[in-house]
């Protein structure tokens, strides 16, 4: 399968979407259904906001609190759970993470006394994360400066009606994701 930019393999003005020809003995081309001005403006302006964000609370939360917005999540969800504990596969289900990319986070993490790790009395087979007494200390340190530069950086620049929509349209793309992922 190749892909490529635009008609014949060309980049075309204004065109974000790609192209894919599908090898087989006729050489058959799939054409794309090409995102209008309205439609590329809103994908763009998502793409370029979100990564900025993103940077951005990562850059203040290093600075601030030496946690990256990995850590501080992952953080974030353990507080938020009974006994403060997870099961390593929960735990990356809900960071949106392979389980191997999160064993090694929490490995990192786990040097830094953020968190420790146990076998899972349920059953012994699985993993369980525990937030750590250290982990909920710089968890508390660093909540505030977060909690502002969410509020600066996005919170605030809209209106409840434009959160809401935010909101909505978030929880539709997530959950038709997820229900992708499980099939």
């Amino acid at each position: 399968m190749a892909v490529c930019c635009g008609a014949h393999g060309e980049v075309r003005p204004g065109q974000y979407t790609v192209r894919v020809i599908e090898e087989s003995s006729s050489r058959t081309a799939v054409e794309p259904r090409w995102l209008s001005s309205a439609e590329q403006r809103a994908w763009r302006a998502y793409i370029d906001g979100h990564q900025r964000l993103m940077a951005e609370l990562n850059r203040q939360l290093q600075r601030d609190s030496d946690l990256s917005l990995a850590e501080y999540r992952i953080l974030v969800l353990l507080s938020e759970a009974p006994d403060h504990s997870l099961r390593m596969s929960d735990l990356a289900d809900g960071v949106l993470s392979s389980r191997s990319r999160l064993t090694h986070q929490i490995r990192r993490m786990e040097s830094a006394n953020l968190v420790r790790r146990t076998a899972c009395e349920e059953d012994g087979r699985g993993v369980r994360a525990h937030l750590t007494d250290e982990g909920m200390a710089r968890l508390r340190a660093a909540s505030t400066g977060h909690a502002t530069e969410v509020r600066r950086d996005f919170v605030d620049l809209l209106t409840p009606t434009q959160l809401e929509v935010i909101a909505e349209v978030f929880e539709l793309v997530d959950a038709e994701l997820a229900t992708r992922t499980t099939k």
